[in-house]
């Protein structure tokens, strides 16, 4: 007799459903926003549409559809507002200007309001640039738990003509931005590509293209997640309101480069310059504003295993921000759930289990649990303990919840999750609901 937890199937659609790593659910916990792109993975950027669906009745709702060559996806969330956020790609793409790291954007849809899109972003494309607009694109766009500022990931257009860096010269590296609503930013119009948009957006990390071994140097900022729900304690007990917590990529004494914690603490005025123009110049990648403050968190090019490692995922934090949650192989080479402090000390090993972690991850709101697919089954862990509870069938192969994706809602009852099921037809992603 089977006692786990009810699994149901929501979506039915004979098309793709992909669901980004978190914030997939309406505030209410009643929707989950998915898109529409074909392949189980994802990695195909050919979807054209941002549906909601609710868990209870099935009613699928359409909130956005792509025209004119564009495509759309990676889809998430206000916390608070009845607003998702996803990225869109060029219309009327062209060979100069087709989808790509460096040509896409945030787009704002209203939930009430079906097809009301505004961009998230501004881009201005020709110098001098214009403070709070981008040169480039950004990438899977996250509300902060008061649903005021954006975290994206970012490249530059601008600088991606270049293949050689120096410090009179840098090239594209892959950052870390914040959107923050003191907009909108207007831009000129002399690039066909540029447009006004409706935050106010800058870079909050910096890189280099040749980091020092064994420094605390990157040459990657990425994966990033909000700290807490309203930041976290320091050492000396004062409280950092807002933080991110990111991957970045350094090279260790041997060369090799690996990926390590990381965390950026924010001021509370993103719109002030720091050492260098928020909006870069035609040579140099935009500048942090004033205040921002990056520190490495952990240090791990001597273990066995050195660096994070594991299914592609994303940094997340408990809610109180005491911890800030990645996985990496134990001396066994299982990919098992870690967690670190925001002020710094060595990585805590939560789970110690013979299956490796199999996908992106979420923690519980009450941050008792994180939920994670494991073995072919969506499965939680309590995080004090380290016990692991199954809370689906396993399934083997195509079947098995897919690693993308495993979501907590935000009242705590259902976790979200995708698995390949075939219908009378060929086999397409669909969204499930466990109920814990």
């Amino acid at each position: 007799m089977n006692s786990l937890p009810l699994e149901q199937q929501v979506t039915t659609a004979h098309c793709g459903h992909i669901l980004t790593n978190a914030a997939v659910w309406s505030p209410d916990s009643e929707w989950i926003v998915y898109d529409t792109r074909s392949d189980p993975a994802g990695d195909h950027f050919d979807g054209e549409r941002i549906e909601m669906v609710n868990v209870e009745s099935r009613e699928v709702r359409r909130l956005y559809e792509s025209r004119n060559g564009a495509h759309c996806a990676v889809a998430t969330f206000s916390p608070m507002a009845g607003q998702v956020v996803f990225i869109l790609g060029p219309e009327n793409p062209t060979p100069d200007w087709r989808y790509g790291p460096c040509h896409r954007q945030g787009i704002l849809v209203d939930v009430a309001n079906p097809g009301l899109a505004v961009n998230l972003d501004a881009r201005d494309l020709t110098p001098p640039f214009t403070p709070g607009a981008l040169r480039g694109g950004s990438h899977l766009h996250l509300f902060s738990e008061d649903g005021q500022w954006v975290s994206f990931t970012y490249e530059d257009h601008v600088l991606s003509a270049f293949r050689t860096e120096t410090e009179e010269q840098h090239v594209n590296l892959r950052n870390v931005g914040v959107s923050v609503p003191h907009g909108p930013v207007q831009v000129k119009k002399a690039h066909p590509r540029s447009h006004d948009g409706e935050y106010f957006s800058v870079l909050v990390t910096r890189s280099t293209a040749n980091p020092r071994r064994g420094s605390n140097e990157i040459s990657k900022a990425c994966e990033e997640a909000w700290v807490g729900t309203n930041g976290y304690t320091t050492a000396n007990g004062r409280r950092q309101h807002r933080a991110l917590a990111f991957q970045g990529h350094v090279a260790t004494e041997r060369g090799e480069t690996i990926s390590e914690v990381f965390i950026v603490d924010l001021p509370d005025d993103l719109t002030i310059c720091g050492d260098g123009p928020l909006a870069g110049t035609e040579r140099l990648r935009p500048f942090p504003p004033r205040g921002v403050e990056q520190r490495r968190l952990t240090f791990t090019a001597e273990r066995k295993h050195p660096g994070l490692q594991g299914p592609r995922h994303w940094l997340r934090s408990s809610p109180d921000g005491s911890q800030i949650a990645f996985l990496m192989k134990d001396d066994a080479r299982r990919v098992q759930l870690w967690t670190v402090s925001p002020n710094g000390g060595g990585p805590v090993q939560i789970t110690d289990n013979p299956w490796d972690v199999g996908s992106a991850f979420t923690w519980s709101p009450d941050g008792r649990t994180i939920a994670h697919v494991m073995d072919g089954s969506v499965a939680s862990t309590d995080a004090k303990t380290g016990v692991t509870t199954r809370l689906t069938l396993r399934a083997n192969g195509g079947n098995a919840p897919r690693p993308e994706a495993c979501v907590f809602s935000p009242d705590g009852k259902k976790i979200a999750f995708v698995r390949r099921i075939e219908s009378g037809a060929p086999e397409f992603n669909q969204v499930c609901v466990v109920w814990v």
